[in-house]
């Protein structure tokens, strides 16, 4: 991955926070680097779509979301990881063409497209023979 075209904002992985009205994860995240983009992909389990707020503004990618906590009436066997909202900040290298990002959330992944601009693509030159 190009160092200049993300850079995250905070280091902390996947260790939960206390904040005022419940605790806030930090989602564990993969980026992967294609010639013509770079793909972010998201662990927010329990996330809904019309419950994620992923926003693109002064250079920053942030990532928020709300999960809804399981069913209050029940009594858990076994619960091996808590719940909680989510929260993470990317900062955007200019490389990136903030216009054509994208993103879809499918079975609590979400997978955000950022698409390099077409001044930093590795361009072929032709050269003609003689």
């Amino acid at each position: 991955m190009s160092r200049n075209a993300m850079l995250e904002k905070n280091s902390e992985v996947s260790s939960p926070e206390r904040v005022r009205g419940g605790v806030t994860y930090t989602p564990q995240v993969d980026i992967l680097e294609t010639p013509d983009e770079l793909v972010l992909y998201a662990d927010l389990p329990g996330v809904h779509a019309e419950d994620l707020n992923l926003r693109f503004e002064n250079g920053e990618l942030l990532v928020e979301a709300k999960c809804q906590t399981c069913a209050a009436d029940c009594t858990y066997l076994l619960q091996e990881y808590g719940t909680g909202d989510f929260y993470r900040v990317f900062a955007i290298g200019e490389t990136i063409d903030s216009d054509r990002i994208g993103a879809e959330l499918k079975h609590g992944v979400l997978t955000v497209h950022l698409p390099k601009s077409e001044a930093v693509k590795p361009k072929r030159i032709t050269v003609k023979g003689e």
